[in-house]
């Protein structure tokens, strides 16, 4: 069977390739690779453990692990189902469950876990036979404990990535090809270069700033390709960047946010120590979360003005300066709405938390949790309106240096 250029059946082909190629590179890498000891437990199958008890060799004597380990199991069957009463929390559901062991060090055993008379769940939590669990084996003093950690939803994730990879090349074709390629070119940066330098102690901005400027670049001439749109669009985007990680600066500094508003940054604070730079990290997630506004402001601004000078060569810079301004207007009511939501959204949990304890509104929005999403939304808005006009007299001044050029190239 052939294909045709420019075929939707092409497109789709090629996505579908891609999409597995993705998929095979991060199972290879991430999938973890069984020991002798795991090889020999999965031709035993040995009676069922309970998990109440510590987990116990042949010679009955306690099992030590020198670390923790996660386990795959699947329920075979639930046990027991009921409530249980728990003081801090309350009332709520708990099971009893037979579980086989799938992958690790225990693979083939069968286990019994109680999941829910530890720590709290709701009825969305309660397993049903046939789901897949993380099943965590804890070491101990008294030999290894299991619970139950987490749903395995890899297959799940995989068909709704499927789904929106094979829309974009439908819909889109060959730009929305290219631009799955460079939003995996965009990942590699964030975890090959920015979060490794950060962890290495670099500072923050000045990787963030560095990296997107990267990923931006790259991934806008690789969909747009090299011409003057994207020129206009790439260099409205760094001047805005600039801008923004400087108003970032300032607005943190000025508000004497720490970056200790969270428990991650805690976490981060016993793992890496004291030296961590908080701070500077709210400066990097204020920067990074508004490229992709960015990239889209900037590159609709450039857009509009050589769609522009197409239908009117005699349109002079500053109409064009002007034109540009009006579309840009309706794009940054849109945009910023956008950026609000996106980020109420992201932080809708703390919201009501924050609600449910009464206090003044003055004292509230003082809370640096708050505060920080404040001004997080505030300097992404902020970098937006300022990348129309930047990027509109970039694109408008342009534009017209190509038309003098066509025609002095012409006489």
């Amino acid at each position: 069977m052939t294909f045709q250029l420019g075929s939707l059946k092409q497109y789709w082909f090629i996505g579908l390739v891609v999409l597995w190629a993705v998929v095979a590179v991060v199972f290879l890498l991430t999938a973890p690779k069984p020991t002798m000891e795991q090889q020999a437990a999965s031709s035993e199958q040995p009676s069922a453990l309970e998990s109440a008890h510590p987990v116990a060799s042949e010679s009955g004597q306690p099992t030590t692990l020198e670390e923790d380990e996660t386990l795959t199991a699947r329920v075979v069957e639930v046990l027991e189902e009921g409530i249980v009463d728990l003081d801090i929390a309350g009332a709520h559901p708990y099971q009893r469950l037979l579980l086989h062991i799938e992958r690790g060090s225990l693979a083939g055993q069968e286990v019994v876990v109680e999941h829910g008379t530890f720590t709290t769940i709701t009825e969305e939590r309660l397993l049903h036979p046939g789901d897949q669990v993380y099943l965590e084996r804890v070491g101990g003093p008294q030999g290894d404990r299991l619970y139950i950690s987490d749903y395995v939803r890899t297959g799940s994730l995989f068909w709704i990535v499927a789904l929106f990879v094979g829309l974009v090349v439908l819909v889109g074709r060959g730009k929305g090809l290219r631009s799955l390629v460079g939003t995996l070119f965009s990942l590699l940066i964030i975890f090959a270069f920015v979060v490794p330098q950060i962890l290495a102690g670099r500072d923050p901005v000045t990787v963030s700033i560095t990296g997107s400027i990267v990923m931006l670049t790259v991934s806008t001439y690789l969909v747009y390709g090299w011409n003057p749109k994207a020129h206009a669009a790439v260099a409205g985007m760094m001047l805005s960047l600039v801008l923004t990680g400087v108003l970032a600066w300032l607005f943190v500094g000025w508000t004497r946010l720490t970056g200790m508003g969270t428990e991650e940054s805690i976490y981060l604070m016993m793992e890496l120590g004291p030296g961590v730079k908080l701070r500077g990290l709210v400066l990097a997630g204020i920067i990074i979360g508004s490229l992709g506004v960015l990239d889209d402001i900037c590159v609709g601004q450039a857009s509009a003005v050589f769609e522009l000078i197409k239908v009117n060569r005699d349109l002079g810079w500053v109409e064009l300066f002007r034109h540009s301004l009006n579309i840009g207007r309706d794009h940054i009511a849109a945009m910023v709405n956008t950026l609000l939501l996106a980020y109420i959204g992201a932080s809708f949990p703390l919201m009501l938390v924050f609600t449910i304890y009464q206090e003044p509104f003055r004292q509230r929005i003082n809370r640096e949790p708050i505060a920080e999403e404040i001004v997080r939304t505030l300097v992404g808005s902020i970098g937006l309106i300022l990348a129309v006009p930047i990027t509109g007299l970039i694109a408008s001044l342009l534009a017209r240096w190509m038309v003098r050029r066509e025609v002095a190239l012409g006489a």
